[in-house]
This record gives C-alpha cells, sequence and structure tokens, in this order.
C-alpha cells in the first residue's frame, strides 16, 4: 500500500513525522509531501499569483513552497509515478474541530485528495489544560493513530468524502475511546481580533488568540473530544443544501 503523507505545519513539523510513524505501521512505501514553512488556516487555498518551488530532501522526501493543497497536487501530478492507496495528512498541532474545518490546511489537504478519488483522512491533536505538562504533546495521536487509521483501511468511502479525526488533549492512557460523530459549530459572535502596533507605531491586528466558545451539542466532534474521546467525523464535499432547491426554484419560475 502506498501513503502520501502531507500536513499544514510545514515539513519540519513535529506532527509530520509523528504522522509517518503511524503510517509506516501499515507500510513501507511511504512518501512525504509538504509545505516547506507552515501554512495553518490556510484553507484549500491554491498558490496563483507566484511560482511554487519543489524541493527534494531524500528519497520520497519532498516539500513545496506552497500550501496543502499544493504539496497534494505536486505530489500527485509531480512526484509520484502512480497515485498513493491512501493520503494522511497532520498530525495537526492543535484542534480541526466544528466549522473550523473550513479554515483548515489539514483537512483541506485531504479534500483534495477526496477530490482526486483517493482515500483520505486528516488528522489533529487537540491542545488544552489536559495536556499541559505531556512529555509527549501527540500522546494521544501517537498511540491511537493506527487504532483509528486500521478500521478505515477497508470502510466504504463515498465518493467526493473524506474523514476528519480528532484526538483529546490528554495522555493515551486516558483516552476514553473513539466515538463516530458529526461537526459542531462554534459561537463565532465571540471570537476576538487583537489590535497591536509595531515597531514604527503602525497598527497591525491578530486573529484568534482567545479560545472561542461553543455549545456542546449531543454527538458532536466538540462534545466528545470535552469528553475525552477520540472524534472520528466524515466530511462530504457537496455543500448544496438540497432541501432548499426546490423553494428557491420556485422564486424564479414564471
Amino acid at each position: 500500500m502506498r501513503i502520501l503523507v502531507t500536513n499544514d505545519d510545514g515539513y519540519h513539523a513535529p506532527g509530520l513525522a509523528v504522522l509517518e510513524e503511524i503510517a509506516r505501521q501499515f507500510s513501507d512505501d511511504i512518501w512525504v509531501c509538504a509545505p516547506s514553512e507552515e501554512q495553518s488556516g490556510a484553507g484549500h487555498s491554491l498558490t496563483l499569483s507566484q511560482p511554487v518551488r519543489l524541493q527534494k530532501f531524500a528519497e520520497r522526501r519532498f516539500a513545496v513552497t506552497g500550501t496543502p493543497t499544493d504539496s497534494v497536487m505536486m505530489a500527485l501530478r509531480e512526484v509520484l509515478d502512480d497515485p498513493p492507496d491512501l493520503i494522511l495528512s497532520g498530525v495537526n498541532r492543535g484542534a480541526n474541530l466544528g466549522d473550523d474545518i473550513t479554515y483548515s490546511g489539514t483537512v483541506s489537504a485531504a479534500i483534495e485528495g477526496a477530490l482526486a478519488g483517493i482515500r483520505s483522512i486528516a488528522m489533529s491533536q487537540v491542545y488544552g489544560p489536559a495536556a499541559n505538562g505531556l512529555s509527549d504533546t501527540f500522546s494521544a495521536a501517537r498511540e491511537w493513530g493506527p487504532k483509528v487509521i486500521g478500521p478505515l483501511l477497508d470502510a466504504p468511502f463515498a465518493e467526493r468524502t473524506l474523514v476528519n479525526v480528532n484526538f483529546p488533549p490528554r495522555p493515551a492512557s486516558e483516552v476514553k475511546g473513539i466515538r463516530v460523530v458529526r461537526q459542531g459549530f462554534h459561537d463565532y459572535s465571540r471570537g476576538s481580533i487583537v489590535e497591536g502596533r509595531d515597531p514604527r507605531g503602525l497598527r497591525y491586528f491578530w486573529f484568534g488568540l482567545h479560545a472561542i466558545e461553543h455549545t456542546l451539542d449531543h454527538g458532536t466532534d466538540l462534545e466528545a473530544i470535552d469528553e475525552g474521546s477520540i472524534a472520528v467525523t466524515p466530511l462530504q464535499l457537496d455543500l448544496t443544501h438540497h432541501a432548499t432547491i426546490d423553494t428557491l426554484a420556485q422564486r424564479f419560475e414564471g
């Protein structure tokens, strides 16, 4: 089985090494192609206004001067002679829960894989007070990652779907299990923008420095993580609100 490993934290991120370690429990045919620098929050963006460069570090190890989407596209079109059987993205340093997935470069790399018809899984290690003081902040992901991936290798994936996995911020021994849940939603009305000034006195703004409140609706990824479980969420790329089609179409009839 050929596995492509990527992320949005960058080629040198420790989470990428953890993910490669996990991947090697399933195959020796591992390829790494990741952004050369951190691309957190890049979403499903492409680099269109400047050239993208591909750097080879070693056999089957590449970095791309672009986004996670760029990295997957370059891997599939320029690096690999045959497509991979599986794309793993992560392990992200931080959560990709609820509607944060729309910003996530980690999830977007898996989206690009799904668009190419390849089984794709995004993986993120949530951080929080329970993880403070851990010698291995990726403890939960490192130990439980193979237990999550294994059952997904031969599970049926519908066309244009992927799986988003989040590990709770606690030691592996304290994880309460794996739960398949739906996507939750944050309360972005309480999000923050912090203003500052640079050494020249010019204003700048920094997004997302404070925690965003959310409602722990039953059966969501937010609830699962809050209760110490691993959240496994199947995602679809069809954003159409099908229930509205007929109602909206009536507005334009006659």
